[in-house]
């Protein structure tokens, strides 16, 4: 089984979302690609605007249809009310593919990271721990490139664990989809019809 997990604040999900799971799904051969809505982001401890229920559910609509694809609470809020790091989420998808038969380090979990997000990997806890116990997907932006990309590994890592997805260009964000909705302005196709009666009838976003 080739596992990916693509985590974030998803506020809200969006068809940029979709499209990057769905390249990288085709791309790398992956079985399933969880789309884990994050409870507390560390390096954004105020990012989210809606409650993880409400992002988890809109995940679930985002997802429904699609093969391989699936919303995962998996690094939902932590009891303690701490906040969430990828390495621990990580260290548990590892023992569930361990528990499905791959071996560790062999190409079975693969993280999906945008550029950026990739570029300030230093900064997440444990940074050599997470790029020894996945292989990551990071998708370009205009104007990344590969040298970028090796440049932003660690010394330690093994750079053949590292894969840049091109090719998907969704000029979409988060934050301009949620200044569009409070506005009340066009959101150009932004969202999912499902999705978007979601925010509509719990009134997300100023809705």
């Amino acid at each position: 089984m080739r596992l990916g997990y693509f985590g974030g604040t998803f506020d809200p999900p969006h068809r940029g979302h979709l499209a990057v799971a769905i390249a990288a799904r085709d791309a790398f051969g992956l079985d399933r690609i969880l789309l884990a809505p994050t409870g507390r982001q560390p390096l954004k401890p105020n990012a989210a605007s809606a409650a993880f229920s409400d992002r988890l559910a809109m995940v679930l609509l985002l997802c429904e249809g699609q093969s391989g694809l699936e919303a995962s609470a998996i690094d939902g809020p932590r009891a303690d009310g701490e906040a969430n790091y990828t390495i621990d989420t990580l260290q548990r998808l590892q023992a569930d593919v361990s528990v499905a038969g791959a071996v560790p380090g062999t190409g079975a979990l693969f993280v999906i990271v945008g550029a950026d997000s990739f570029l300030d990997i230093a900064r997440w806890r444990d940074p050599v721990a997470l790029l020894s116990i996945a292989d990551w997907i990071v998708v370009s932006r205009p104007g990344f490139s590969a040298e970028q990309l090796r440049a932003a590994r660690l010394p330690e890592h093994d750079a053949d664990r590292v894969h840049l997805l091109e090719g998907v260009d969704i000029p979409v964000s988060a934050t301009d989809v949620r200044g569009r909705l409070v506005a009340g302005g066009d959101l150009g196709g932004a969202l999912s019809a499902p999705v978007l009666a979601y925010i509509e009838s719990h009134h997300l976003y100023g809705r």
